[in-house]
């Protein structure tokens, strides 16, 4: 899966495997977290977002099962 690098201040990069459901985001801290069950549209959203920290805290996190990966 490959992690696209984003403009954020906390977010290095964010990955997206459609098969799984599962977003991992990878923060500018050097941590990884893999969420479980984001649909597609969640995910696009994320990657559209004017802000992708923002988006992230108020759509993903909370609302979806995760772990840290790495």
């Amino acid at each position: 899966m490959d992690m696209i690098p984003v403009q954020s201040s906390n977010i290095e990069s964010i990955g997206y495997e459609s098969s799984t459901e599962t977003l991992h985001v990878r923060f500018t801290d050097g941590s990884t977290y893999e969420y479980k069950g984001v649909p597609s549209f969640i995910y696009d959203g994320l990657m559209s977002a004017s802000s992708h920290g923002s988006f992230l805290n108020r759509e993903i996190k909370n609302q979806y099962p995760y772990e840290k990966i790495g």
